[in-house]
């Protein structure tokens, strides 16, 4: 099949879709599709193949929040496609993806990417209404099939009232790279404060989405002093040097370090524990990065992650963190490994992008039929 991915950005500071989208195009293509994958970017644009996938970025015009792009818009126009798959709503981009698929009366598929969970889609209904009307409207009635990539996503896309059928494919994990394995070292030069002492991870966003003000709250009053909670993460609604200084204002010092992570390796490989207490996630492609590293990971239940308490690791209430984490790091490091070792076995076998590029290319085919 001839495929156009689309997604708004492919930039690290985007979060989990910047990596997913484009991996989950790359496995499209190696299953023999024409794939190609457009996104908008700060910059004057690029073009380049990763194997038999061909991605096109372009230029971000104004307003610059909403991905407009004439340069994206005017390529779509010009290619063929027998499928159109856009990721993420209430940007522009989808209004183009929508405008595309009519033309060619090719399906159009969308992944919310999380922007149906309850979480988001309550907050700032009005904007949210606004881009139903005019940043892409009529494109949620046209969609043809909906890619969820956890059971609650699919859910929670029922509970917003579409019923257009669903596919549930989740992300796919790679196996660590010999940069991200090799880490270690340049993240306790960054942070000499881990050097010598058991590190608990945060490695996401900086967003409220996230917790992070509440997990710095959790670990000054349950963490255990000669451990070190390291936030590593892209700068989003907070920055680095104001989570230091609430930290400093919290009587944190020596206790909790962060870190913007944005073009460093991940620092998976510096922690004996992987903390992650989100509001939701549609599926936390950072979680299943922990596992595969051999991390342990405590994580709210709001993610789709409960078989982890099964495979090694805690996927609790927000209200039982506290003592989650009390019982993690009471088990010592050899505990601690073993557990790590049982959720990096489960993952890698679980969640391959493989797996999830034929089960989105099967439900295209369904899509195709009259």
């Amino acid at each position: 099949m001839r495929l156009i991915e689309i997604v708004p950005s492919l930039e690290e500071r985007h979060g989990g879709p910047s990596k997913s989208v484009r991996r989950l195009s790359v496995a499209l293509a190696e299953l023999g599709h024409a794939v190609t994958l457009l996104a908008t970017e700060p910059g004057s644009g690029t073009s380049r193949t990763e194997g038999n996938l061909r991605i096109d970025t372009f230029h971000r015009d104004r307003p610059h929040r909403l991905c407009s792009s004439g340069g994206l818009r005017a390529r779509l126009r010009q290619l063929e496609a027998e499928i159109v798959h856009h990721h993420s709503l209430w940007l522009r981009t989808l209004h183009y993806a929508h405008r595309r698929a009519k033309a060619l009366a090719a399906p159009l598929v969308v992944s919310p990417r999380g922007m149906m969970a309850k979480w988001a889609w309550s907050r700032r209904n009005w904007r949210k209404r606004l881009a139903r009307q005019l940043v892409h409207p009529g494109a949620l009635r046209a969609v043809a099939g909906w890619h969820a990539t956890s059971a609650q996503e699919a859910a929670d896309i029922r509970h917003c009232g579409f019923a257009q059928p669903i596919c549930l494919a989740p992300n796919g994990v790679d196996p660590p790279s010999a940069e991200s394995m090799d880490a270690a070292g340049y993240w306790r030069k960054m942070c000499p404060e881990a050097a010598g002492r058991p590190v608990a991870l945060f490695y996401s966003r900086f967003h409220r989405k996230k917790r992070v003000l509440e997990l710095i709250d959790a670990w000054l009053e349950h963490g255990p002093r000669h451990w070190l909670l390291l936030m590593a993460g892209i700068p989003q609604e907070y920055s680095a040097e104001m989570l230091n200084e609430y930290v400093l204002r919290n009587s944190g010092a020596g206790r909790v370090r962060v870190l913007s992570g944005v073009g460093h390796p991940p620092p998976y490989s510096v922690a004996s524990l992987f903390l992650l207490p989100s509001h939701d996630e549609n599926f936390g492609l950072a979680i299943a990065e922990a596992l595969v590293h051999g991390v342990p990971a405590i994580v709210t239940d709001t993610t789709p992650w409960r078989p982890l308490n099964d495979h090694g690791g805690w996927c609790v209430p927000w209200e039982g963190f506290p003592s989650a984490l009390r019982a993690a790091v009471a088990e010592g490091p050899d505990r601690l490994r073993a557990r790590g070792a049982q959720a990096q076995a489960w993952v890698a076998r679980e969640y391959s992008w493989e797996k999830a590029a034929r089960l989105l290319a099967e439900f295209y085919a369904g899509l195709r039929q009259p």
